[in-house]
């Protein structure tokens, strides 16, 4: 699995997620139950995961759905192994 976007904003979440399910591709929300550990206050983002082998095509079709600008890149982690 890899991550392929983070946020806070769960209208964002849900958008995603539907957007990549409609096209196909399993994404999973990791960290939703984070919530219970913060007391809801929105303070650890949830992550939208995929398979490596769909990465490439999910992350295509989120910025065609204008959702780029929430994209997780490598460089953010300080460095990609590919």
């Amino acid at each position: 699995m890899r991550e392929l976007m983070r946020t806070n904003d769960p209208v964002v979440l849900s958008l995603a997620r539907t957007v990549l399910e409609d096209a196909g591709v399993l994404a999973i929300v990791a960290d939703t139950h984070m919530s219970v550990l913060e007391g809801s206050i929105g303070m650890f983002p949830r992550r939208v995961m995929v398979v490596d082998e769909q990465f490439r095509a999910a992350s295509e079709i989120l910025e065609e759905a204008g959702l780029g600008e929430w994209l997780y890149h490598d460089e953010q982690r300080g460095g990609g192994d590919d």
